[in-house]
């Protein structure tokens, strides 16, 4: 009895020791922050979230932020732009996979451990960039008042069918990265051959072609295209405002994985940390969720009716030269 109580007692022991260091070691964290005055991110996240996080940041602990939003390809540029001079002024990029990968291989990142990663599924956590915090997920939307749930598109084979021609509006998969990504990656949902296929036909439906995901959504919301290839968070985005969206239940989506990596010539280190800890905690990925987005943290979910249910597959990373390739190769498909 005594040889089975021992080791007990002996973890017992080891525990009550660690706990305190761990819990101190947290608040040595953000007293350093506190001394380096503030944290600075860029990113491509909206500003909107991110004004919403950094208030709530701030009010736990005391540290300022501050924020510096652009394209994702215009956030790499300038932050690479600065390590390489050897003045980086930021500690945090906020931005998707693709163009972080290409920082990872400069090497501009730290490596760092936050313990609040522990709430991301394994297979959500890079090994260089920590938690992906967030999946864009590009799907099918539709306006309801125009095309009724019942005729709606049940899947993205439907949308060849001739009722929706005239009838979709999608970005310009020849000028807009995202969706040349989309068009690259659909493969991995149907196969290359059929998806090699698909490209032709989806361009012989004639979509109408926009700059990007949002004015394709706004078309759908006033029912001039009653439906859109783009971000299924804006059936609840524009919902809130009262227009009457929905999105088809494809099952598997494609999209984007966004990190929240740490420069590592970070000015402000410890600040750096202390809101990767935040921005990955519990309180912060509730904030972005309540606002429509798809975050990793175990169960939490936008309000979005089977948001749960909607399993994500993430895009194909391109370099310079694979976007250039796909670009021209879509320009014979949709353009000529």
């Amino acid at each position: 009895m005594a040889q089975q109580i021992r080791p007990f007692l002996t973890l017992m022991v080891t525990l009550l020791f660690l706990t305190p260091a761990a819990f101190g070691q947290d608040a040595k964290l953000i007293e350093a922050a506190k001394k380096e005055g503030k944290i600075v991110a860029y990113g491509s996240l909206e500003s909107d979230t991110v004004e919403a996080i950094r208030k709530a940041f701030q009010k736990k602990t005391g540290i300022e932020m501050e924020y510096w939003r652009a394209s994702a390809t215009k956030v790499m540029d300038r932050a690479m732009t600065e390590y390489r001079a050897g003045r980086p002024l930021f500690d945090v990029i906020l931005t998707n996979d693709n163009p972080l990968q290409i920082m990872q291989k400069e090497g501009i990142f730290a490596k760092y451990d936050s313990p609040s990663a522990k709430d991301f599924p394994k297979d959500a956590i890079d090994p260089n960039l920590g938690p992906r915090y967030r999946n864009v997920i590009v799907g099918v939307i539709y306006n309801k008042s125009v095309i009724k749930p019942a005729d709606a598109p049940k899947s993205l084979e439907d949308l060849l069918k001739p009722q929706y021609k005239g009838k979709l509006v999608m970005p310009d998969p020849t000028q807009h990265t995202t969706t040349t990504q989309w068009v690259a990656s659909l493969f991995k949902l149907m196969g290359k051959e059929k998806a090699d296929k698909y490209i032709h036909d989806l361009a012989a439906m004639k979509p109408i072609l926009v700059e990007s995901l949002l004015p394709a959504a706004e078309r759908v919301t006033t029912g001039e295209t009653p439906i859109a290839i783009t971000y299924v968070k804006y059936t609840f985005i524009f919902g809130q405002k009262g227009a009457p969206l929905d999105y088809v239940r494809l099952g598997k989506m494609l999209g984007d994985g966004h990190y929240a990596p740490l420069n590592n010539k970070a000015p402000h280190a410890n600040a750096g940390k202390a809101f990767i800890d935040f921005f990955l905690g519990d309180e912060s990925m509730k904030i972005m969720a309540s606002m429509g987005e798809f975050v990793n943290r175990k169960g939490v979910y936008p309000p979005l009716p089977d948001a749960d249910k909607i399993q994500f597959v993430e895009m194909v990373d391109l370099d310079k030269k694979g976007f250039a390739e796909k670009k021209k190769e879509y320009t014979k498909i949709f353009l000529q």
